[in-house]
């Protein structure tokens, strides 16, 4: 059965190709060309007899040296059958296509990473007829982006990293700066991408930090007035509610991490969280949060941001 996070790592490839090969020229330092043009491929390997092999996902990218297949496996845990199944994954590709296809395995764990790593090789000892070496995406190369400029610079790469990162302690530092960019991107694909970091993440408490995170986004995403707004054009309607709704998003982020981290907030504290509607005061005060040993902490300038 295909889970949801295995879903959700592909399908990003998928939405956002472009920045897929960024990110991968970035984590892999592999030197993949510039594409001209790119097409997502059917990932149906089956052949007449009937046995059925699947890969992930298929991207076919038209470069000046040449066509290359992006053949894109997300692996959640070992498994020794994918050792045969991945040459001849990239053999029946090369034969059905003739152009050059690059294996390359996304997983959330560094045991998982490790073993997939390895080069799977046929033949004797010291003579392989058949050598594949796949290239791996996993949390030992993908950076932890816990600071909202930073995701705005790439937000393919941060929603990877939150998927591959965003879990346990740490949940709240990385899904709080990604949620509030996505405020800022256009709404299609702010929901595609707050949809597959939902689905993508497998800790049960950074699935509910993302949930909550995502509540007052949705609703302007979802709301019929500013639909209207978007609709009809009304720059100004639309930047005072993406205003007001940032604000908000902070102060609920704000108490939201103490709350996550057991740090008990005092009625003083939240009124004055509550009662604040200066955003770059708020940003700071998000910062501190995740760093507090208490709720006073939040507004003292020597807290470590």
């Amino acid at each position: 059965m295909v889970s949801s996070s295995h879903e959700a790592l592909h399908q990003i490839c998928q939405k956002d190709t472009e920045g897929m090969i960024r990110s991968f020229r970035r984590l892999l330092h592999v030197p993949f060309p510039e594409p001209r043009s790119i097409a997502v491929v059917n990932t149906d390997l089956t052949e007449i007899e009937p046995v059925e092999r699947r890969v992930d996902s298929l991207v076919r990218m038209d470069t000046d040296d040449g066509d290359v297949l992006l053949v894109l496996e997300s692996q959640g845990k070992k498994d020794e059958r994918k050792r045969g199944s991945w040459p001849y994954y990239l053999s029946y590709l090369y034969e059905k296509y003739r152009c050059e296809p690059v294996l390359i395995v996304m997983t959330q764990s560094r045991s998982t990473a490790r073993w997939a790593a390895q080069p799977i090789r046929f033949g004797l000892p010291g003579w392989s007829s058949l050598v594949v070496r796949p290239l791996v995406l996993g949390p030992d190369n993908v950076p932890v982006i816990a600071d909202e400029a930073e995701a705005a610079r790439d937000v393919t790469l941060a929603v990877f990293s939150a998927i591959t990162h965003g879990k346990g302690a740490d949940a709240a530092a990385i899904l709080g700066p990604l949620a509030a960019v996505l405020e800022t991107v256009d709404p299609d694909s702010a929901a595609v991408f707050a949809e597959l970091v939902e689905s993508g993440l497998i800790d049960a408490q950074a699935k509910k930090i993302w949930k909550e995170l995502m509540m007052p986004v949705n609703y302007f995403f979802k709301n019929p007035v500013a639909e209207k707004v978007r609709e009809e054009g009304r720059e100004e309607g639309r930047e005072k509610g993406r205003e007001e709704g940032r604000v908000e998003d902070r102060v609920e982020m704000i108490l939201r991490i103490l709350e996550w981290r057991e740090i008990a907030v005092p009625d003083p504290v939240r009124e004055r969280v509550r009662g604040c509607t200066d955003l770059e005061q708020l940003e700071s005060w998000a910062k501190r949060a995740v760093h507090a040993t208490n709720a006073a902490d939040l507004f003292t300038t020597e807290q470590p941001e």
